[in-house]
């Protein structure tokens, strides 16, 4: 085990060759910077705010389903575990996977998706540009400065950690070809440009992967808990069946609880160790000597292998089929959409909105302006938070109706 303790590799990213913040800031003498963008990123009230936001079952309905703030965790702690392996810049990663789902909206992706039909006529919303906002602008607690003045790195990484935005001619790539560029680019505080067409460091891209292995294998464990799926269901589904048929076939009589962290225990080992496998030796393949040369690789090079991203995404279908579109699921993300839509109309037709945020919205100077505001405050609410606000509102209009 001492060799994965061995010296930073020379693509990773070097905290003091840092391209720096927006705001100057002292060099501490106990951290790195990117230990700094971490600490600062955990201390923020949006990070608090991820531990009463849904994942996939909303916060409600069992103490011991994921929130945000337990999936962020579990992703760090993998994006640490890969980066360490790959001799990457460990703090960097867990700095990035910390805060890659700060621009979340309550309700998880309901919300999100109700939020961008309503921001369509004024920019649209995207959750990774919104993180950027919260980070940048709409996190307050320091006296010289808005958002957190995070380095240049860890923004990069926020922004793009799931790969480039435009090509090199400034075209939309990936998902956002059919969906549009979110608004914004032109507006982030940030030490230097961006760069929306490279792709983001190595550290970045762990914290992405480990994203992925967390989705998977804890949804998994929360649907067994809700009863969605049964551990039998999966016998034969991609990736997780044959650890499925190892444990049922070694421990046949065990609770099920147990059989089930067992799964979950073994699938997250087996991706990380096949993700650690395949990115050595796309790396290897590339041979960069510096982060530009990982920026400018031209593909991703922290990566599954191809069988196991095939299988991912077998999974991933399976998922989608028997627990995010279950009724069990389904139910309630139709009340949470309802929650979000009536609040943003509510909002925009009276201005009603609390404090700075009310004052802020009647003093803009256009509808956009007005609107991205109003998406500001319904964004960082939390699932309680909206709901107490929505029933303030409609229960009260209706008992007067």
């Amino acid at each position: 085990m001492s060799s994965i303790m061995s010296e930073r590799a020379p693509y990773a990213s070097d905290p003091s060759q840092s391209r720096g913040r927006v705001h100057g800031a002292s060099l501490s003498p106990t951290r790195s910077e990117y230990q700094r963008d971490r600490d600062r990123i955990i201390h923020s009230t949006a990070f608090r705010r991820l531990q009463h936001k849904t994942q996939v079952f909303l916060h409600h309905e069992g103490q011991h389903y994921r929130t945000r703030l337990t999936h962020t965790l579990e992703v760090s702690q993998m994006a640490r575990s890969i980066a360490r392996a790959l001799r990457l810049d460990e703090d960097l990663a867990e700095a990035i996977a910390l805060a890659h789902d700060l621009g979340h909206t309550p309700f998880g992706h309901a919300g999100e998706r109700v939020m961008n039909e309503k921001m369509a006529q004024f920019g649209g919303f995207d959750h990774n540009m919104q993180a950027i906002r919260v980070v940048t602008r709409l996190e307050n607690r320091y006296a010289e400065h808005d958002g957190l003045n995070l380095t240049w790195e860890t923004l990069e990484g926020i922004l793009k950690h799931n790969g480039p935005l435009i090509d090199g001619a400034g075209n939309a790539v990936g998902r956002y070809v059919g969906e549009g560029l979110p608004v914004g680019f032109g507006d982030i505080p940030a030490s230097e440009d961006l760069q929306l067409s490279t792709y983001a460091s190595l550290e970045a891209q762990t914290a992405a992967i480990a994203d992925d292995i967390a989705y998977n294998a804890h949804d998994i464990d929360d649907a067994l808990r809700a009863g969605l799926i049964r551990l039998g269901d999966l016998v034969d589904v991609p990736l997780a069946g044959p650890i499925v048929r190892q444990v049922l076939s070694r421990w046949p009589d065990l609770e099920r609880s147990r059989q089930a962290h067992e799964v979950q225990r073994r699938l997250i080992t087996q991706n990380i160790e096949d993700v650690i496998a395949a990115s050595t030796a796309a790396i290897a393949e590339i041979a960069p000597t510096s982060t530009d040369d990982v920026r400018h690789a031209g593909k991703t090079l922290i990566r599954f292998s191809d069988e196991t991203a095939e299988a991912e995404q077998g999974l991933k279908r399976f998922l989608f089929d028997n627990v995010y579109r279950s009724e069990a699921v389904m139910a309630p993300v139709r009340q949470s959409q309802a929650v979000v839509s009536e609040l943003f109309d509510h909002y925009m037709a009276t201005l009603d909105l609390p404090g700075r945020w009310g004052a802020a919205a009647r003093a803009a100077a256009s509808d956009t302006e007005r609107a991205r505001l109003i998406c500001d405050f319904i964004a960082g609410m939390t699932d309680p938070f909206a709901l107490e606000q929505h029933a303030r509102l409609f229960d009260a209009a209706r008992r007067l109706g």
